[in-house]
């Protein structure tokens, strides 16, 4: 590896060593639906983020939830010493991509098929904490 290219990549572990993510890849359910949910959420404090999904009606709401509550327990593991409550912890990205397609077959009139694609999605999640931002 060149020194430029080792330089840049320290330069991107330090910046990304304060921030706490949680990714959850191959969730079966499409991308679409997932970002309705997703776009609700961004921006918010955790906590009302996580009332929010408690008690929305959606099924990607469940599995949202479960990943913010893996964000902020990555995020206790990191800053051991500070509380949750005095971080401000908000949800500051969230990314929801395309991920594999099963394609079946479904039988349509006069021997003819239709594809069905089954789609799937990434979701990758960041949180940020509103104390350090303004120091």
């Amino acid at each position: 590896m060149g020194s430029r290219k080792r330089n840049s990549a320290e330069l991107l572990k330090e910046a990304k060593k304060d921030l706490a993510f949680a990714k959850l890849n191959n969730c079966p359910t499409s991308p679409r639906k997932m970002r309705l949910v997703a776009d609700i959420i961004r921006g918010e404090d955790v906590t009302k983020a996580l009332y929010i999904l408690k008690y929305s009606k959606k099924e990607a709401s469940e599995r949202l939830e479960k990943l913010v509550l893996s964000a902020i327990a990555n995020w206790q593991a990191k800053n051991e010493d500070m509380d949750i409550e005095d971080a401000q912890l908000y949800v500051k990205e969230i990314n929801v991509d395309s991920a594999r397609q099963l394609k079946r077959l479904r039988p349509a009139p006069q021997g003819r098929a239709h594809r069905i694609r089954k789609r799937s999605n990434h979701v990758t999640i960041i949180l940020g904490s509103k104390t350090k931002e303004n120091q």
